[in-house]
């Protein structure tokens, strides 16, 4: 059969659908992604790409959105804006995204299609053709909220499509461990294509001293600064070696204490099993990462879905919440000491690995034909 994958033109929405469209392809199924911008990254995994939206600004949209809803932008900045943030934001997205999709999707005619939360314009197309959608969860947030919260911004979309509302999917996938939050539909194993980057033979080994890597965003904006800044402050009181990947040119460039080093991107699960953690932004990719992999995080407080994402964590006893400004060496110290940290960390990790993978759900997505 031929399978539709639609993701918003983001990197982090657009790498977590990869590792079940390659399970599709690999069963012998015509496999096409619509996405755009840095999402088109995915042809690095041999996975055809098409570009649904070119000359794609995601700044630009924020500020059009937020100059006209400023209290809604202030609390999507401090992170207690729940989905009307996003529900403003991608609703202006798949605006945009409803055409080039349903033009695709009309040329190439596909029997099943795969949309994320953020991409209900994959969902319209679909309905439009008359074929199976299906909802595949890529974030920790219950994806019927944010669906409900985007498309309640696409009612004249629909119209101008013929719909007044869009059908149930047919079919969902649930990638978070019950553990951590429970969302609707068929379990799967979380995975995500990692992207490039060569990963240093001293980082797939560990060190004299516990291992730190720390990471930011992939975007940049109010709020996207991170950890960084705040663990080069604190890191030479810390008995422990921190690794920051990809920092950012200002961080790069200052004086950094002797038990700190950076690379450049590398493959994070790859260097995570010689490490004792991950301190990170808040991005729910990386957050599954440090799941996946079993070791303690520390998730900061940040725009979007970060405060919710960390305090999860924080809920189910796999790593630490703070601000960026919080971040302590007695902090960093506890995270790579605490026994029960640990212990949570290693419990979801093999909540995780007991869901079914991704290979394991292509016949259900084939017997919806």
């Amino acid at each position: 059969m031929r399978v539709l994958v639609v993701s918003a033109p983001l990197i982090g929405h657009a790498f977590p659908l990869v590792p079940l469209a390659a399970a599709l392809r690999d069963a012998g199924h015509d496999v096409l992604v619509a996405t755009g911008a840095d999402g088109l990254a995915v042809a690095e995994s041999e996975l055809p790409v098409h570009d649904v939206a070119p000359g794609f600004d995601f700044g630009r949209i924020a500020r059009g959105v937020f100059l006209r809803h400023p209290l809604i932008a202030r609390a999507e900045l401090a992170g207690t804006a729940g989905t009307r943030g996003a529900g403003l934001l991608f609703g202006a997205l798949n605006d945009q995204l409803a055409d080039p999709v349903l033009t695709l999707a009309t040329g190439w005619k596909p029997d099943l299609v795969l949309y994320e939360p953020f991409a209900p314009a994959g969902a319209l197309a679909a309905a439009r053709l008359g074929v199976p959608a299906v909802r595949q969860e890529n974030a920790l947030f219950d994806g019927r909220e944010l669906l409900r919260a985007t498309t309640a911004r696409l009612a004249g979309t629909l119209r101008r499509h013929g719909l007044t509302e869009l059908p149930p999917p047919a079919a969902a996938i649930a990638v978070a461990p019950p553990s951590v939050l429970r969302q609707d539909g068929w379990p799967m194993r979380y995975a995500s294509y990692l992207g490039g980057g060569e990963l240093p033979e001293w980082l797939r080994e560990p060190g004299d001293r516990p291992r730190v890597l720390v990471t930011r965003s992939t975007l940049t904006g109010p709020g996207d600064a991170g950890p960084m800044p705040a663990v080069a402050a604190a890191a030479a009181r810390v008995d422990a070696e921190f690794v920051l990947v990809r920092p950012d040119r200002r961080t790069a460039r200052r004086a950094l204490p002797g038990n700190v080093r950076t690379v450049d991107w590398i493959p994070l699960h790859g260097a995570l099993p010689a490490s004792a953690a991950l301190v990170h932004h808040g991005g729910a990719g990386s957050v599954y990462t440090a799941l996946i992999a079993g070791v303690p995080q520390l998730a900061t407080h940040g725009p979007g879905d970060r405060r919710q994402n960390a305090e999860l964590v924080a809920r189910r006893g796999a790593g630490l919440a703070v601000a960026p400004r919080e971040i302590t060496a007695d902090t960093l110290t506890r995270l790579v000491t605490d026994p029960a940290l640990r212990a949570a960390a290693a419990e979801v990790s093999q909540e995780i690995a007991a869901m079914p993978g991704p290979a394991e759900l292509v016949a259900r997505l084939e017997a919806l034909r």
